[in-house]
């Protein structure tokens, strides 16, 4: 697979290349002359402020939006009775919003891109037509094209770019595809994002190979959001064209250095490659942040391991690696730093350095990096290698292979697991090695496993023999009924086989995906839910008002999409179901909060807000928490707030981080942007493995 060096529509002078300083289609909106107002006193946007936009050529692209507006909301209701067409709908919507995005936003940066916004249009316009007509081309071409799809997060349409191998057949043989994540680029809007893939150029494009382009929402460093991107756009193009699921290869430069060092450690199991050139692997080092640890929360620095491949390299032993980096590049710290933890696991790292180069690709360093990638992943990825090592903090990355980790003993602490499959004779032996793990499962195939049983060993205590099939997987699960299934629980010190079933996810104890911090919701379905009420007091409705409307503006501002707001009594059960439901307000102004209040860890009065033995003056404070949804614990509900980094997310992709844990009060008097370093933040800490308060 191919790395593109950057998503190109911007010139390269206007991007920045470092890393940190680096269904049914949803309802159209009209282009608007002004977008969502800035909060006031930003310190800095991203996207930052455009150029002006001269009356004329304002009132050209927003007829012109309009009208493709109405043409994409006309075959909404055109299109019903034939799905696979529909179905292509976001292909066109990706031009209008462009459009419609840059001039609500004022983000166009060079007065080239008002010609290269008509001729978007232009394309939308094409497309539309070609759909009404029972046509869709692009679908089934060759070389650079560019596709949507309808996120889950929000229901907006997202784009991305592929570029489409000569060898590609409709209903053929599957082909590799290889990732490339694009590099810092605080210019790089839709607009600019689909010029550059328009025009295809890629930093590497291997033959019969599709490379895929994600947009990742901008500009995070393919976390959060941007991350659920990734895996979005993966699925759409698999959708239309025939992947080779074992031949994925994960690469970036730069900012998508960091990207593919992230995705890489924490998802190695699905990747025959991980190709990160420069990034960042870490905040501390990259920020220069070991003097001043006293200044930062201790919650937020045990957050930075959510996202930090630092913090688990032993995870990328799992796939096949190679690392690039400048000689000369600043950047070649963070595979330093991963090399150094590899080895003191054990593990020598293959990291090719270009000579007396800085932050690009040397033309010689290339060649090998480009042999090594293509021979890993013609070899493919080993969906079972006979031994799989694994590190989390987090139930949010909790895989590798075969082991599945359920529960941990304590969040936010590194987690390990170890298992080997060893040949005994007529029999096999499971050694399992864990720490901090407080439940694991083991998924093999009985092909993996020939012969009479296997003898299972975890942290030194013998459980004895197994049968070669063992217990069925969980309703909904994707692994086969065949599949050889152990599942283990620590109770007491002892390791107990479980036996795993659907009442078991019943309980009220942290497991995958609901887990936390607070910026967890953020990456499935959500919905803010705005109150209709009385308040408890006018300071929490004025603080209320003024938090959600900045956490509408900073979602479209940084993740590029449209947050879902309805009032709390529109709120249905299809959205309690389905959706993570961000709950603004308090017990006498949300209704849903109100059906919901006495089921939670903390209390809230006229009086005061009650956190275990502490109480706070309600006129003054404000609690925001994640927890299991009462009225449906398979979701999430927060309690005021958006993501918890807007204040930070402009200055470098490596401080994207989350800044508040499982819960905090908050000072009223401490705007939004102010709340750095822990400033107006009167308490917070992370709820235990059973959603409690915990100590710290």
């Amino acid at each position: 697979m191919k790395p593109l060096l950057l998503c190109l529509a911007v010139s390269l002078a206007a991007i920045d290349l470092s890393a940190a300083d680096p269904k049914p289609a949803p309802k159209q909106q009209p282009a608007k002359k002004s977008g969502p107002a800035l909060p006031p006193n930003p310190k800095k946007l991203n996207p930052p402020p455009g150029i002006p936009i001269p009356e004329a050529v304002r009132a050209e692209l927003t007829a012109g939006a309009n009208a493709l507006g109405r043409e994409i909301a006309a075959l909404q209701g055109a299109l019903k009775a034939k799905p696979q067409l529909l179905e292509l709908l976001p292909d066109v919507q990706i031009f209008h919003n462009a459009v419609r995005y840059a001039l609500e936003d004022g983000i166009f940066y060079r007065t080239n891109e008002f010609a290269t916004a008509r001729q978007l249009l232009k394309l939308g316009t094409e497309r539309a037509q070609q759909l009404r007509a029972g046509q869709s081309p692009w679908a089934n071409a060759t070389g650079p094209v560019v596709r949507g799809y309808v996120s889950k997060l929000d229901g907006s349409v997202q784009p991305y770019g592929l570029i489409v191998p000569a060898s590609f057949k409709p209903g053929g043989k599957p082909l590799r595809l290889d990732f490339w994540l694009h590099g810092r680029g605080d210019t790089l809007s839709e607009i600019n994002f689909l010029e550059g893939r328009l025009k295809g150029s890629s930093e590497f494009t291997p033959a019969d190979t599709f490379v895929l382009h994600p947009y990742g929402r901008f500009m995070n460093a393919f976390k959060f959001a941007g991350e659920v991107d990734v895996w979005e756009s993966l699925e759409h193009a698999a959708k239309h064209y025939p992947v080779d699921r074992d031949r994925l290869a994960m690469r970036g430069f730069s900012m998508g250095g960091a990207g593919a060092w992230h995705l890489g450690a924490h998802h190695p199991d699905k990747w025959a490659a991980v190709n990160p050139g420069a990034g960042f692997v870490d905040v501390k080092n990259y920020q220069r942040l070991g003097d001043k640890l006293d200044t930062i929360p201790w919650w937020e620095q045990k957050l930075w391991n959510l996202y930090d491949p630092l913090a688990c390299p032993i995870n990328l032993v799992n796939t096949t690696l190679v690392a690039y980096s400048g000689e000369e590049d600043s950047q070649k710290a963070a595979a330093d730093l991963m090399e150094a933890g590899l080895a003191k696991e054990g593990v020598k790292m293959t990291h090719i350095i270009g000579p007396k180069t800085g932050h690009k690709y040397e033309p010689e360093a290339k060649k090998k990096v480009a042999a090594l990638v293509d021979a890993a992943v013609a070899k493919g990825r080993n969906p079972v290698p006979r031994k799989v090592s694994f590190v989390t903090h987090s139930l949010k990355f909790n895989k590798a292979h075969w082991v599945t980790i359920d529960a941990l003993e304590k969040h936010w602490e590194e987690a390990r697991i170890e298992a080997a499959v060893i040949s005994k004779s007529a029999s096999y032996e499971l050694a399992v090695k864990t720490r901090n793990i407080g439940s694991f499962s083991i998924n093999l195939t009985p092909a993996d496993l020939v012969g009479s049983g296997v003898k299972l060993v975890v942290d030194g205590q013998d459980l004895g023999f197994r049968n070669k099939v063992g217990s069925l997987p969980p309703p909904g699960s994707d692994a086969p009924a065949s599949w050889w299934r152990f599942s283990a629980v620590k109770s007491a010190g002892r390791w107990e086989e479980r036996n795993p079933s659907p009442s078991a996810n019943a309980s009220l104890v942290k497991r995958p995906n609901l887990q936390g911090p607070i910026d967890d919701a953020f990456m499935d379905s959500f919905v803010f839910v705005r109150p209709t009420g009385q308040p408890l007091n006018p300071q929490i409705g004025q603080w209320v008002d003024t938090e959600l409307k900045e956490a509408t503006f900073w979602w479209r501002r940084y993740f590029r999409g449209e947050a879902r707001v309805k009032s709390d009594s529109a709120i249905t059960d299809d959205d309690i179901r389905n959706h993570n439901l961000i709950l603004w307000g308090d017990p006498s102004s949300n209704q849903l909060l109100a059906r919901i209040a006495d089921k939670l860890p903390i209390q809230w009065t006229a009086q005061g807000i009650k956190v275990g033995g502490k109480t706070y003056d309600a006129t003054k404070h404000a609690p925001v928490l994640i927890y299991p949804n009462p009225l449906n614990p398979s979701r999430y509900v927060v309690l005021n707030s958006g993501f918890t980094f807007p204040q930070q997310a402009a200055a470098s992709n490596s401080l994207q981080t989350p800044k508040l844990p499982d819960w905090a009060i908050l000072d009223l008097g401490m705007p939004l942007m102010e709340r750095v370093n822990g400033k107006g933040v009167v308490d917070a800490n992370f709820f235990g493995e059973r959603w409690e308060l915990a100590g710290k």
